[in-house]
């Protein structure tokens, strides 16, 4: 079976006048279908930039990428674009919703961009993730668990088969961030192919696969 997701020899390099910095540096790996992989390491390790190459954010200076077979480099911006909504998933630390937007209105947002209409489906996944009676509150009438798990449902909206999540649980206490967490098990048990980067070990520990970076490198599993 083809691996949602594989990397060989991806390298990110940025400039910064002079300098030359390596946040990425000849990372090579696999993801199959169906599993849960958590990126771990310390700050600057490069966690966010391997995030960033996988979802087609940000492109790598050198090596390969693959999202389910497909080649990424060469493609054109628009085509990234499309794979992007298509394929990928993304759910931030900072929640990234829009404030003058309702729940469901933030929810469907990247079915809009998509030109889909999906009522029932921003319906069905407000109940999933339990917030059907916030349809209709700002992202300010929330509390943080509250805006994380409107955050998830937006990111399946378009039904992606790669959910890429960065900190889901960083800026969420213990308690609320174990309902995200639980949220993120019960999207994997349904076979959904989840890699998140995370600080948090008990996230980590119910990822199936642990992938640890150290200066731009992955260093094996955690």
């Amino acid at each position: 079976m083809t691996p949602v997701i594989r990397v060989r020899e991806l390298t990110k390099v940025y400039r910064r006048g002079t300098e030359e910095v390596r946040a990425l540096d000849g990372v090579t790996f696999e993801i199959p279908r169906g599993q849960f992989a958590a990126i771990v390491g310390p700050s600057g390790s490069g966690k966010t930039t391997l995030l960033n190459l996988l979802g087609c954010l940000d492109v790598p200076t050198s090596g390969t990428l693959m999202i389910e077979g497909q080649e990424t480099r060469g493609l054109s911006e628009r085509a990234l674009t499309r794979l992007r909504r298509e394929r990928v998933g993304f759910v931030f630390q900072h929640f990234g919703l829009v404030p003058t937007l309702t729940v469901a209105e933030n929810v469907a947002l990247p079915a809009v961009f998509a030109r889909r209409r999906v009522p029932d489906r921003v319906e069905g996944l407000l109940r999933r993730v339990g917030l059907e009676h916030r349809r209709d509150h700002r992202p300010n009438q929330l509390s943080g668990g509250e805006m994380q798990r409107v955050a998830v449902a937006r990111a399946l909206v378009n039904e992606p088969r790669l959910l890429l999540a960065d900190e889901p649980t960083g800026n969420l206490d213990s308690a609320t961030g174990e309902s995200v967490i639980q949220l993120l098990r019960e999207l994997h048990h349904d076979g959904l192919t989840i890699v998140v980067v995370t600080h948090n070990e008990t996230l980590a520990a119910h990822a199936e696969h642990r992938l640890r970076m150290q200066d731009g490198k992955l260093t094996g599993d955690a």
